[in-house]
């Protein structure tokens, strides 16, 4: 009876072993039953914290020309983490801790790429980036006009943009305005794990300075990676904005944070019978006004989104752009911008929270251009 009882056994884990004849189908009919839901694809969450990683990972093994240097970035493996695990992987000479002088540093990172190297400059906060803007704009942005282009300087200065959560005024401001307005920078924004990843390694393998503008409030954000993004070869396009929701009736366009924000506004308006239509930016310079242009011809209504301040700000470039532009003659409304309030910011969180771009403030924009 015991042989019996377990060849039966064994007959019945054959059959739901994968390399049974009926495995795969029973196993898929038992994920239903308990209510797996099952994909194509191999989309996996990723937080951007760790997309970020991954794009460094690859391109210190792809380049040996690549190195990080910046505080705290080696054997504190960074004040975010971005960095953990790459000083012992690659060593002091890859992985670079420095002294607390942003000017310094920037000022050797610079000269390494006029030198061929491929420096990724990690500020703490680009708060920090102020100390060092005479390096970013005077000698990383204007070497390759200067030299009539016989010098090029690769290098990414990158790190945490914008509002975080209770560090005031001088730890709070956007800074994509300041650094899209000088030519010979490139300025990218990533909102999600896949724009994270694919505009870093596209950064590092780009021949100009680039300043890529994270955001520390979406560091431990999971987002889903898709198959594609999760391959080595993976890069996003500098200068090409992505479309993350379709619509017919309104153009939102953000880039970082916000993004989010317009997505959750266009979730609650859909409910309204309202379609938004979601750009997001990816790229603030060069400023991919070809997808916005499409997406107002189709809509006939633009609202644009951003943390930083209203004055000259992304925005203003936006709707300044549209309107020169042969987009003007579709709009049937005024544009409307949503920004951060035109003050530094408080400390207070009640104050803060006024003071920075809500879902609420979206949909209130959506309905003013819509006249609803």
């Amino acid at each position: 009876m015991a042989a019996v009882a377990a060849a039966a056994a064994a007959g019945a884990l054959r059959r739901l072993a994968p390399g049974g004849r009926q495995g795969p189908a029973a196993g898929r009919l038992l994920q239903l039953r308990r209510g797996i839901r099952l994909s194509a694809s191999a989309a996996m969450q990723v937080t951007v914290r760790d997309a970020l990683n991954q794009a460094l990972d690859e391109e210190l093994e792809r380049d040996e020309r690549v190195f990080l240097l910046g505080e705290e970035v080696a054997q504190y493996d960074g004040a975010y983490k971005i960095s953990r695990g790459l000083w012992k992987k690659y060593g002091d000479k890859r992985i670079i801790d420095t002294p607390i002088s942003e000017m310094g540093f920037t000022g050797i990172a610079v000269g390494a790429a006029m030198a061929g190297l491929r420096p990724v400059c990690e500020f703490m906060t680009f708060n920090f980036s102020m100390q060092a803007i005479d390096q970013v704009i005077n000698s990383a942005a204007k070497t390759c006009y200067m030299s009539a282009g016989s010098i090029s300087v690769p290098i990414v200065f990158r790190g945490p943009n914008g509002a975080s959560a209770g560090v005031a005024a001088q730890h709070s401001q956007c800074f994509a305005a300041w650094y899209a307005h000088c030519p010979g920078l490139k300025v990218v924004s990533p909102w999600s794990s896949e724009d994270a990843k694919g505009l870093l390694k596209a950064s590092i393998r780009d021949d100009n300075p680039v300043v890529m503008l994270e955001n520390e409030l979406l560091y431990g954000v999971p987002f889903e990676m898709s198959e594609e993004a999760q391959s080595k070869d993976f890069v996003v396009p500098i200068g090409k904005a992505k479309i993350e929701r379709q619509g017919t009736q309104v153009t939102l366009v953000s880039h970082s944070r916000p993004v989010g924000h317009c997505l959750e506004a266009a979730a609650v308006l859909a409910k309204e019978g309202v379609e938004c239509e979601v750009i997001n930016l990816r790229t603030i310079r060069p400023m991919d006004i070809e997808a916005i242009e499409a997406s107002v011809v189709k809509t006939n209504h633009l609202v644009t989104v951003e943390g930083g301040w209203p004055q000259f700000g992304v925005g203003a470039e936006v709707c300044a752009r549209i309107m020169e532009g042969p987009a003007f003659n579709y709009l049937d409304a005024p544009a409307v911008r949503v920004t951060g309030a035109d003050v530094p910011m408080p400390y207070a969180k009640i104050l803060e929270d006024n003071c920075i771009p809500q879902v609420k403030d979206i949909i209130f924009a959506v309905k003013k251009t819509l006249n609803i």
